[in-house]
C-alpha cells in the first residue's frame, strides 16, 4: 500500500500549526514555503483537512489556517482519512465467482473468502494503529530542534509579505 504525498503534507503541516501555536492563522504560501511544496496542491490536501474538522480556515488578507481541535484530539487516522478518504486500501471484487466459479452456487461464495477476511483484519490493524496516535504524540517524540527549525523559519517568513 501505498499513499498518496498529500498524507505526509498533512501532517507535517499539523504539526508545524501545532508548534506555531494559535497566535494567527498561517496562510497556505507560507505552510508551503516551510517546507518547499507545490502551494496549489498543498491547498487542495488542507482544504480537506478543513472539510474533516482537523484544520480550521479563515479567508482574507490575514487568513489561513489552524488546527481545528487540540492536538491530543486530532489522531493520525484522521489526517488519513481526510486525504486519502474512508474507503478500505483493499476492495474485494469476488474475482473467486468468475473463471472457475462463474455461475456456480458454491455454498463457499456465502462468507468472505480467505484472502478478503485476512486483507480485512490487517486494515483493522493498521486503522487501529493510527487512531491510537495523535499529533501530540508527535509532538513528544519529536526532537525539539525540529520544532524550533519550524518556529524560526516561519519567523523569518513573517517579513516577507502573504
Amino acid at each position: 500500500m501505498q499513499l498518496a504525498k498529500g498524507v505526509e503534507w498533512g501532517l507535517h503541516c499539523c504539526l508545524a500549526l501545532a508548534w506555531l501555536g494559535d497566535a494567527e492563522p498561517v496562510p497556505t504560501a507560507k505552510l508551503a514555503a516551510v517546507f518547499d511544496l507545490p502551494q496549489p496542491y498543498l491547498n487542495k490536501r488542507l482544504q480537506a483537512l478543513v472539510r474533516a474538522g482537523v484544520l480550521s480556515s479563515s479567508p482574507g488578507a490575514r487568513g489561513g489556517f489552524r488546527l481545528g481541535r487540540p492536538p491530543e484530539q486530532i489522531t493520525l487516522m484522521d489526517v488519513v482519512a481526510a486525504i486519502e478518504g474512508p474507503d478500505d486500501a483493499f476492495r474485494c471484487t469476488e474475482i473467486r465467482q468468475q473463471g472457475a466459479g462463474f455461475g456456480t452456487d458454491a455454498p463457499e461464495f456465502a462468507q468472505p473468502c480467505g484472502i478478503a477476511a485476512a486483507m480485512r483484519k490487517a486494515e483493522l490493524a493498521w486503522r487501529r494503529e493510527l487512531a491510537a496516535q495523535t499529533l501530540a504524540d508527535l509532538m513528544a517524540t519529536t526532537p525539539p530542534a525540529s520544532a524550533d527549525r519550524v518556529r524560526r523559519f516561519y519567523a523569518r517568513l513573517g517579513t516577507v509579505a502573504g
